[in-house]
């Protein structure tokens, strides 16, 4: 019998999704492993095992998938920290935080509140009203703001803002203190995690926590850390480091397996629509006069994409709002660098044919599209771009990537396939229909890179599921059974 952890040779009696297209027919088949990689695919009973067998018993497979953005330490801590995701005001997030239990350092930390729906704004005095002494940080669903109390604002030595809250980066250098964990925590919380994500079909992530993290990954896999592929992403402060250790993005980290990699040089380029501060063309509905900020020059930018691209190094431009997804086109434009813009959140209608020129990758998150309808219904009302593209960028002939953002979004990349395909996480009908993708098409954007595919000689890295994608509602996609994971033929979930 096999069990997680083991290395498999035989895949006896699969459904490969969208097997009509891939080999003429839906009929199972057996995969057989070796090395590593997928050795043959043939009609099911045809094919001698040469060690352990998965009995796929007519579920469906397809390739692992990846989740393509994600804040790994973030991630992993969010479960230690209190939920804001289902408050509904200032008054009340300060309430649920008073009553929280600090954590062992004596910080109260919640996450995921989403202040543009308030009817209330935060302040300082009415959080320290209710939370005394205890240093308290509600951090904001997108993380480029924090709310905290002034015990808070005295710990960090920033000085105290009459709303209580920090902005950008001074909200990021709060965000890397509060991810500071002891590396045995943080380790231990990794592991946890990548273990939950295994369950979900994930062989694979983006790693863009904010720490220079190689030495992290090298020591988690030295560990025994075996659960999914990483691609590690760096930042400016990083960048000249990255170069003098001649890092390249594609290369593999030494003492880690094969499982690390060296990803790209992560710019952050603009805001975000919850902070009201993503680059836009027209002021934010709620405060006139606001379009947001570009935390980059053009020139600065254009000048980090080619130091980047003159040492091998691919880059993954953070842009939200139109204005600064433009700017980011027209950095690579002038310089032909290689990379991804992520999140493209709002996109001029003449900047879909720029993209797909450039080969630019969309790097998207379909769930932000459903958890933020009300909220760019509200604040993105006055704008004439398209709100989360997701078909008219694969209609102009952009490569796209999904991911999660996690801890912004679950991750889970049924979530995003599900959001992609019906535009809607509720019984309200699709928000902006026109977008919605079919789930083959958010099944591949979900693979490695968006391209990878059930094939001889490619990687064994599987989701084996117990549900057919393509005939699955949105809910049943969001509810999909994972019955096995496979990350080079080995075991890394069994359900």
């Amino acid at each position: 019998m096999t069990a997680a952890g083991e290395r498999i040779s035989l895949i006896r009696g699969a459904r490969p999704v969208d097997g009509a297209a891939l080999f003429g027919s839906d009929d199972p088949i057996d995969i057989a492993i070796a090395d590593g990689r997928i050795a043959d695919i043939a009609p099911a009973g045809a094919l001698t095992p040469g060690g352990a067998v998965l009995e796929a018993d007519g579920c469906w497979v397809l390739p692992g998938l990846w989740d393509h953005h994600v804040h790994t330490v973030q991630w992993a801590l969010d479960s230690q920290r209190v939920p804001l995701g289902g408050v509904r005001s200032a008054a009340e997030a300060a309430a649920v935080m008073a009553a929280a239990a600090p954590l062992p350092d004596g910080r109260r930390v919640g996450a995921g509140m989403r202040d543009g729906l308030w009817p209330d704004r935060p302040d300082l005095a009415a959080l320290d009203a209710v939370t005394g002494d205890v240093p308290t940080y509600l951090i904001n669903a997108d993380v480029h703001s924090v709310w905290l109390n002034s015990a808070a604002f005295r710990r960090e030595g920033f000085p105290p803002a009459q709303d209580g809250m920090l902005r950008e980066e001074e909200a990021f250098e709060i965000s890397r203190r509060l991810n500071a964990a002891d590396d045995a925590l943080a380790d231990a919380a990794v592991q946890e995690a990548g273990r939950r994500a295994a369950a979900r079909g994930v062989t694979g992530i983006v790693d863009f926590d904010m720490a220079w993290n190689a030495e992290a990954w090298r020591r988690r896999c030295v560990a025994g850390f075996d659960l999914h592929h990483v691609e590690f992403a760096f930042y400016p402060p990083g960048l000249t480091r990255a170069i003098d250790e001649g890092l390249r993005t594609g290369a593999e980290l030494p003492d880690t397996g094969g499982l690390v990699r060296v990803g790209p040089l992560k710019l952050i380029s603009d805001g975000s629509l919850g902070t009201r501060t993503a680059a836009c063309s027209h002021a934010y509905a709620d405060d006139p006069g606001n379009t947001g900020v570009l935390t980059i020059a053009p020139d600065e930018l254009r000048e980090l994409l080619t130091t980047a691209t003159a040492a091998g190094i691919d880059v993954a431009v953070h842009a939200i709002g139109d204005r600064a997804v433009a700017a980011a086109l027209d950095a690579f434009t002038c310089t032909q660098a290689r990379g991804t813009i992520e999140h493209a959140q709002l996109v001029r209608h003449a900047d879909l044919a720029r993209f797909g020129r450039l080969g630019v990758v969309a790097s998207v998150q379909p769930q932000h599209a459903v958890d933020d309808r009300d909220l760019a219904t509200r604040l993105w009302r006055d704008q004439d771009a398209i709100g989360y593209p997701l078909a008219s960028l694969f209609a102009a002939g952009v490569p796209v990537r999904f991911g999660s953002d996690a801890p912004v979004a679950p991750l889970d990349p049924w979530l995003g396939i599900a959001a992609a395909v019906a535009r809607t996480g509720d019984d309200r009908a699709p928000w902006h229909p026109e977008e919605r993708v079919p789930v083959s098409t958010a099944l591949r954007a979900s693979s490695r890179h968006g391209e990878a595919e059930l094939r001889p000689g490619a990687d064994a890295d599987l989701a084996v599921c117990g549900r057919d994608p393509r005939t699955a509602s949105a809910a049943e996609l969001r509810g999909m059974p994972v019955a096995a994971t496979l990350l080079g033929g080995r075991l890394t979930h069994l359900g």
